[in-house]
């Protein structure tokens, strides 16, 4: 039997899982491994079902895109996700690209078009709907280069702290683990941005994400 695609299905409706369900597994090299109706189920199934894509909503109950793929890539830097939504706003799409996204479709893509873009990322590819500017690809290729092609090195509580950034950890939560002060944490997490040369903490959590085995 020949390997198939395991693909794992998050979105917040049930009418849109089993409408994807039905429309990818009519190819018979892709397998649905799974359906999660939100982040925390998504996180759960990924541990349980090690799926190769996954195709993740932007809006869920308790989380967006970015902290999907935060979260997602962290747990499993291999995975690929692709975020499938309803939403063209520009910001969304450097920020989950940033975060790790490894494509960007909009919900009105034909079934065809969809398996073609699967496959694309399963092989390492990364894919964007044709509705995204050159504009907005360009400038992703851009900040990912300028961050990829910084050469300062954190200390190693700067890299801890920085990995608990990437977790969703709040400053009082960080200075609770380490016994410092919130004000100390602060200080590191401005060193941590100015030395990345990034302005927050979703660009930081998705440099460590990119970067964590170079730091």
């Amino acid at each position: 039997m020949k390997n198939t695609i395991k693909v794992l299905i998050v979105d917040d409706h049930n009418i849109v899982r089993d409408g994807l369900k039905l429309i990818l597994e009519l190819d018979d090299s892709i397998e649905v491994c799974g359906e999660a109706k939100d982040l925390k189920e998504a996180l759960d199934l990924v541990n349980r079902t090690n799926p190769d894509v996954i195709l993740l909503d932007y809006k869920f109950p308790d989380g967006d895109g970015v902290n999907g793929c935060i979260n997602i890539k962290y747990l499993s830097p291999k995975v690929k996700i692709i975020i499938l939504t309803a939403y063209s706003k520009e910001q969304f799409v450097i920020e989950t690209i940033r975060a790790g996204a490894d494509g960007y479709l909009l919900k009105n893509i034909n079934s065809e078009e969809l398996i073609k873009n699967i496959k694309k990322v399963y092989e390492g590819h990364s894919v964007l709907d044709t509705s995204v500017s050159e504009g907005v690809i360009n400038d992703i290729i851009v900040q990912n280069e300028r961050l990829n092609a910084e050469d300062n090195k954190l200390s190693s509580r700067e890299t801890y702290i920085l990995q608990m950034v990437s977790l969703g950890k709040a400053n009082k939560e960080i200075a609770e683990a380490l016994d410092i002060s919130e004000k100390t944490v602060r200080n590191y997490v401005s060193s941590i941005f100015k030395k990345l040369n990034v302005s927050n903490r979703t660009e930081a959590a998705s440099y460590w994400i990119r970067n964590k085995n170079l730091l």
